[in-house]
């Protein structure tokens, strides 16, 4: 996507016959379950099936021809990748101009593959910077706890806590302090949530600059550079390209 445009339900003209818009959105949809690249994107599109305009469309066409430009990229899963889970966690506050909502975005790995993912817009309204950096954490915190499970089932043994990443220092010191102040009194849930799984040694919540952040590219457009350097820190390879 373009990273100096943000696209709204008003912005241009409403397409007379939304019916091309509906189907290529609906197929894009099922590739992000293995393209994650375009998961931002497409969360992005999909939010104006109702009323799509022109510029909603070129949108569209957009991804169509990134997609067109690398038909074979997929997720590669190595062999000899460990059995340890670590993740990345942030999102890009008031986001969305419509409703001013933030934008989630995590990505979770076992030893070098990438296994789940997701970019979504949240529920609330968030005040602050923190508080939506917050609840992106928490949603990467519930993901976690579930591959977890999803692995004892497996019988497969993890014996060491996932490493949770996130850019935001305030987020980790709000999660450590078990003190909790007025200004985060609104988010006790997602307080409690954090420091259970802290305490109880399922995550450990470690700082990485935002130029490393991986989960960048599930919350906002980046520029063609940082796009690209994340979808190959993504795992993602071409079945074209040899190794």
């Amino acid at each position: 996507m373009v990273q100096t445009n943000k696209l709204s339900k008003d912005d241009s003209e409403a397409l007379k016959d939304n019916t091309q818009y509906r189907k290529m959105v609906g197929k894009l949809l099922y590739l992000t379950f293995t393209r994650p690249d375009i998961c931002f994107a497409v969360q992005q599109l999909s939010q104006f099936l109702d009323k799509p305009t022109i510029l909603h469309l070129q949108a569209v066409h957009r991804v169509l021809m990134y997609i067109k430009s690398c038909p074979g990229q997929g997720l590669f899963f190595p062999t000899d990748s460990n059995l340890k889970l670590s993740g990345f966690a942030d999102s890009d506050w008031a986001g969305c101009p419509d409703t001013r909502k933030s934008v989630t975005g995590f990505c979770v790995f076992l030893g070098n593959a990438l296994v789940s993912w997701k970019s979504k817009k949240q529920n609330t309204i968030s005040r602050s910077s923190p508080e939506a950096e917050y609840r992106a954490l928490a949603l990467a915190a519930c993901e976690i706890q579930w591959l977890y499970y999803l692995l004892e089932v497996l019988e497969v043994q993890l014996g060491e806590a996932a490493i949770l990443f996130s850019d935001s220092k305030s987020v980790i010191a709000i999660a450590e302090n078990p003190v909790l102040h007025e200004r985060t009194k609104h988010i006790e849930i997602d307080c409690h949530l954090i420091r259970e799984k802290v305490q109880r040694g399922v995550i450990k919540l470690l700082h990485v600059p935002t130029e490393h952040q991986t989960a960048d590219i599930l919350t906002k457009p980046l520029q063609p550079l940082l796009f690209h350097r994340f979808v190959s820190k993504l795992g993602l390879h071409s079945m074209y390209t040899l190794a």
